[in-house]
């Protein structure tokens, strides 16, 4: 229902002034676009952005069109999978989480195993598929972690195998390495007692 509210939208859209950077054609139907997700209550601001970084890209008009669109419907997914008050920021990391190949059960198998917000894990998530990790080993890691790791936990975890990685190891492996050898930790609250364990506390 909100893909069909989103690309057979015909209303007259307010315009954000910031879209008088668009040609007229790409303006009025990124417009629209907005118009449609604000009337679902979807946030409006990354759509605009999306537009605003496509045009200092030189990117044509349809290709803008396209990408605002395709954004608009998996933020529509990512609600959908997050639940009714998700954050933008949260919706947002979803949206990358789903485009790095996670799927929404996982995203709400997430929401279900760990209290929000949910921004840090799943942007863990997606920073480790981008890294190589295939997208089901990522999730089943952060899914593992998810119930009692902070997310300086988490973070640390996803330092851990970019390091492995960059010494050589798989990235399948050096993830399941990992966390077989800070999930223990986790689980057992003693994540920050090992200097060398993935799970530790830092910084973000």
């Amino acid at each position: 229902m909100i893909l069909a509210a989103l690309l057979l939208v015909t209303q007259v859209a307010v315009q954000d002034p910031r879209l008088d950077r668009l040609d007229p054609d790409t303006r009025s139907a990124v417009a629209a676009v907005a118009d449609a997700a604000r009337g679902v209550g979807l946030p409006v601001e990354p759509i605009i952005q999306r537009a605003l970084e496509g045009a200092t890209k030189g990117a044509p008009g349809p290709r803008i069109v396209a990408a605002v669109r395709k954004l608009a419907v998996d933020l529509g997914t990512a609600r959908a999978a997050l639940g009714t008050s998700p954050s933008e920021a949260e919706l947002e990391a979803a949206v990358a989480a789903l485009r790095a190949g996670a799927t929404p059960q996982v995203i709400a198998h997430l929401r279900e195993a760990r209290r929000p917000p949910l921004t840090m894990a799943l942007s863990v998530l997606a920073d480790l598929v981008a890294s190589g990790v295939p997208a089901d080993s990522a999730a089943a890691a952060v899914l593992a972690l998810a119930p009692k790791a902070r997310d300086a936990d988490l973070v640390e975890f996803r330092r851990a195998v970019e390091r492995d990685i960059a010494l050589g190891a798989p990235p399948g492996a050096a993830t399941s390495v990992r966390l077989n050898a800070g999930a223990l930790d986790v689980s057992g609250g003693n994540s920050m007692s090992n200097p060398n364990n993935p799970t530790r506390r830092s910084r973000p």
